[in-house]
């Protein structure tokens, strides 16, 4: 089963330690109307890295494959990554920041919150957790888990959630064997990112 809880502005999704229970494949999967505010596409967002250096390859390939739509340039940000900041892994207004710890074993392997004012994103974390992650898990496994976090924070919900592989990391392939995004979750956030806003939520971007 997928975790979502609501809890203020917080809505909270993750892909679950345990086999997913049977669902329809969904011919569109975007996670309600969450989405970031912003005036023009492509807009440019800032991924935090508060990552330890053995998910900074995998954190890269995520954030190479979700700059690969049409919509949006992602960044990386350097960030702290000491224990107590990836424990806690506290949003930041207009960004997204991406952690790993040892959460406890409590069925989820990656987790996805965002806080939205209305249908507006406004900040969000990805949480990988370390209690089953840190061994027992093939890199391919691993990268599943953080590119579908991370695609949940642009508003992107599962594909599907039956256990069927459908080629893609938004899926619940019992085999978590699909390290990077398909052509329909680029088509997805066309479709999210099709209409523009009169503000933005994405924090600036910071002068060089």
């Amino acid at each position: 089963m997928r975790t979502r809880t609501v809890r203020l502005v917080a809505i909270l999704a993750g892909i679950v330690a345990l086999a997913a229970a049977p669902a329809m494949a969904q011919a569109s999967h975007s996670w309600g109307n969450y989405h970031w505010a912003r005036t023009a596409n492509p807009f440019t967002i800032k991924v935090i890295d508060s990552m330890t250096s053995d998910w900074d390859d995998n954190l890269n390939t995520a954030i190479v494959d979700w700059n690969q739509s049409s919509v949006m340039n992602v960044t990386k940000e350097a960030g702290d990554s000491s224990q107590k900041t990836r424990k806690r892994c506290a949003a930041v207004t207009g960004e997204v920041r991406a952690c790993n710890a040892a959460y406890g074993y409590n069925r989820w392997l990656g987790l996805a919150q965002i806080w939205a004012s209305g249908s507006h994103i406004v900040k969000a974390v990805a949480k990988m957790n370390d209690s089953y992650l840190a061994s027992g898990y093939t890199e391919t496994n691993r990268q599943h888990v953080i590119c579908q976090e991370i695609g949940h924070d642009w508003g992107l919900d599962h594909q599907d959630e039956s256990g069927a592989d459908l080629n893609t990391c938004m899926d619940y392939s019992d085999e978590l064997d699909n390290a990077h995004p398909n052509a329909h979750d680029y088509q997805q956030l066309e479709t999210i990112y099709a209409h523009l806003d009169s503000t933005t939520t994405i924090a600036k971007a910071s002068a060089r």
